[in-house]
């Protein structure tokens, strides 16, 4: 990590949907105190409010932003991003950035407040002046996967408890650095794979876990295709936006000349940037196997490719276009990743089958078994939040958020602890070099070491300077 002059030198449950259309009108123009008066949060008092920062307000932001504002303990004191305010996300009038973040915060605590009015969330283009400030307790990491191990340890050394959005890190050095630091710092590190917080999800891994499938032979995970096509062999720099600072945004990736198209959103399919659809739906489907199996602490023994397609060399996205690996875990369990329609997994046992999608569809074949009890002294999973029995979507989201913010109070790991995430974004990592590699290789999930030496040598990536681990 490195200082903010260095830098400088080097380059002289409510309805969220609502919540969303309302904040995005015109500021708020009367400034009030910082902190949100007593009246807002009704039974809270200040002294036991999580102050959260966000780091990160591009389109996941959407869904983290409101999954936080619903829980009253907490206040969301600033917010962060390299972008001031511009469109080209998702959709291409979609406008984003540190000052829309500010405006959806300061309008919902508006609608709480007497006066009808407040502004009070600050906007910082530098992460590490929202880290600076000790009035923040926990941060919301919600930037592309290139950043995620420089801001998360930064943060946890700040002394503050962390919510990343999965996978938790690009490489499989930066996961281990972001657990090592988890563990010195004492910190709470919640991934942000909310589908653990699914009812849906934990009853089909508890029916796995549990027996009720029998012996599992073969797991099978599905990732959503790419939403975007790549932009042609020809593609053109094009001019960075005005209030987006470009260079910093790249950080510690390789320099590259600017593209829409390689930010705001469609930069997870570059491999400078993240591991493709292959770890982002791969973070929640693998994940679902991951606790499913009870294997939260390891990963496969090995990894191949199973006809993983790639556009031609030149194309702005570089990801898989189509993920296909196949992995083998220690006890035989043979894991087939690939893409599919839409995203989730099934487990093939010799008892049964079931299908579990992150859309909360459960079926299990023969039928009658996704109605089995599960008893008293059977493996029972943990709950984000006993309230809620059903999977509705919006819940899902909020309830994660919910698992961290009771997770920062008792100081106990919440249900994805850091371990946890970095376990399954190794998966998702090792399944990407086999396809990359187009080859077949051991993998020893104790040592985090391969028999291949070149997959030994891309499990950590050179860092651009002045960043570093």
């Amino acid at each position: 990590m490195v200082s903010r002059r260095s830098f400088r030198e080097h380059h002289a449950r409510g309805d969220r949907r609502q919540f969303l259309k309302a904040a995005t009108g015109a500021a708020v123009a009367v400034a009030l105190p910082r902190i949100v008066p007593c009246s807002v949060f009704g039974a809270s008092a200040p002294s036991n409010r999580i102050n959260v920062g966000l780091i990160g307000c591009g389109h996941q932001s959407q869904r983290i932003v409101p999954s936080f504002l619903v829980h009253d303990d907490m206040q969301m004191l600033a917010v962060c991003d390299v972008n001031r305010r511009g469109d080209g996300y998702y959709h291409p009038d979609q406008v984003l950035g540190r000052e829309t973040a500010r405006e959806w915060v300061d309008q919902h605590y508006a609608q709480k407040t007497p006066s009808g009015s407040f502004k009070g969330c600050a906007a910082y283009a530098d992460f590490r002046e929202l880290l600076d400030r000790p009035d923040v307790d926990a941060v919301a990491i919600v930037v592309p996967d290139h950043w995620h191990a420089l801001i998360a340890i930064a943060a946890m050394q700040a002394g503050k408890d962390v919510y990343c959005e999965k996978p938790l890190a690009l490489t499989i050095y930066e996961g281990r650095e972001m657990v090592k630091a988890a563990r010195k710092c004492q910190r709470v590190f919640q991934t942000g794979a909310q589908f653990r917080s699914s009812p849906a999800v934990r009853r089909a891994c508890e029916l796995v876990r549990n027996g009720r499938l029998g012996e599992i032979r073969r797991v099978y995970s599905w990732v959503d295709p790419n939403s975007f096509e790549s932009p042609g062999l020809g593609w053109q720099p094009q001019p960075v936006p005005d209030g987006f600072d470009y260079e910093f945004w790249l950080g510690p990736a390789p320099a590259a000349p600017f593209h829409r198209e390689r930010c705001f959103f469609r930069w997870r399919y570059i491999l400078d940037y993240s591991n493709g659809q292959t770890a982002n739906f791969g973070a929640h489907s693998n994940d679902i196997v991951q606790w499913a199996l009870g294997t939260e602490h390891t990963t496969p023994v090995e990894f191949e490719d199973n006809g993983s397609e790639f556009l031609p060399a030149g194309s702005l996205f570089t990801a898989a276009s189509r993920t296909a690996f196949r992995a083998r875990y220690a006890n035989g369990i043979e894991l087939l990743c690939e893409t599919r329609s839409s995203s989730g997994a099934k487990f093939e046992g010799t008892d049964g089958r079931l299908e579990i999608t992150l859309g909360g569809r459960l079926a299990t074949f023969p039928e009658n078994l996704k109605d089995s009890v599960i008893g008293p002294d059977e493996v029972h999973l943990p709950v984000s939040n006993p309230a809620h029995t059903t999977h509705v979507r919006n819940d899902v989201d909020a309830d994660h958020v919910r698992n961290f913010l009771d997770a920062v109070k008792s100081r106990q790991d919440p249900i994805e602890p850091v371990e946890s995430g970095h376990r399954t974004a190794s998966l998702c990592i090792l399944g990407n070099l086999a396809q990359i590699l187009k080859r077949k290789f051991a993998w020893d999930p104790a040592a985090e070491r391969s028999d291949d030496e070149e997959v030994n040598r891309l499990l950590r990536r050179d860092m651009r300077a002045p960043w570093k681990l």
